[in-house]
């Protein structure tokens, strides 16, 4: 009998675990999407004009590339390089970025959506680490506001 008590709680504890288990593992709501229909790059003086020229053609093109079929807010991306931190690490490869991106609506001007992120890329040549990090930030703001990529 008391084999037959621990075989059931056994499975219970089983059962429960393995509901908490898929709640972890559930979608959530999805999140918002947006007609992105332009971008511009923002920074401080010191930011190197590769990187700005870079993250600003790669969000263009993946704006170009990306076709909406259904109705969605517009918006214009105004996107903030905060900063960017060249050879840093224990080896002097790490390129680190700061970025904060508005969405603001087209109809009114109203920022309707913020992101802020770090970006940390890893680069040999540092003549090609600006292309790099502008790479993965504009990777970022495709992933973010849900952009195919395009060619730039």
């Amino acid at each position: 009998m008391s084999w037959l008590r621990s075989c059931f709680l056994r499975m219970a504890l089983v059962c429960i675990a393995l509901t908490s288990c898929s709640s972890l593992f559930s979608k959530g709501q999805p999140s918002p999407v947006y007609d992105v229909r332009s971008a511009v790059v923002l920074a401080g003086p010191n930011m190197p004009a590769p990187l700005l020229a870079g993250v600003g053609d790669r969000v263009n093109a993946a704006i170009n590339a990306t076709v909406r079929t259904n109705v969605y807010p517009r918006v214009i991306l105004t996107i903030r390089i905060l900063s960017a931190e060249k050879g840093q690490g224990y080896n002097g490869r790490q390129y680190i970025a700061k970025v904060t991106v508005d969405a603001a609506s087209v109809e009114d001007g109203s920022v309707i959506a913020v992101s802020s992120f770090s970006v940390t890329s890893l680069s040999n040549n540092k003549a090609a680490a600006d292309e790099i990090l502008a790479e993965d930030i504009a990777g970022r703001i495709r992933s973010i506001f849900s952009l195919n990529a395009g060619h730039a």
